[in-house]
């Protein structure tokens, strides 16, 4: 459902707000190495939430990569896919139609606006913190 990158952009975000909610800023090489990714294409990733103003990037001797402890319970999954995937995954076809409308519907089309809506509604619903306590309590995983 979501691209690779997107999957990695949420897994990634999910240990920064794990480690910044300890104190702790993580490096690019940690954070392939949690998230089970190339280090490069993480790399990118993280500019991508950098820019979006998502995650900081603090560099240096002490530098890596953070969330501010106020602002983790603020940022939605949305955001994360907004920034990575753009609004894709709310506007496209099922089939994957290049058109696909109410006036010329693929067969899939009225059932996949409710996942679409419901998809959209559970993103805009969860943040990173209630997902970072959901691990950090053994209630979910990142990596198995």
């Amino acid at each position: 459902m979501f691209s690779k990158a997107c999957e990695y952009g949420i897994k990634a975000s999910i240990f920064i707000a794990i480690n910044s909610r300890d104190g702790r800023r993580v490096s690019p090489k940690e954070i392939a190495k949690e998230i089970d990714s190339p280090q490069a294409f993480t790399a990118k990733i993280l500019q991508d939430l950098v820019r979006a103003n998502i995650i900081n990037s603090v560099k240096g001797a002490y530098g890596g990569f953070e969330i501010d402890k106020k602002d983790i319970s603020n940022i939605k999954l949305s955001q994360i896919v907004n920034a990575i995937d753009g609004d894709k995954i709310y506007n496209g076809c099922g089939l994957g139609l290049h058109t696909c409308d109410e006036e010329h519907p693929c067969p899939v089309h009225d059932k996949f606006k409710i996942v679409r809506s419901e998809l959209k509604n559970m993103l805009e619903n969860t943040n990173l913190e209630q997902l970072a306590l959901d691990i950090q309590s053994g209630a979910s995983f990142l990596k198995m």
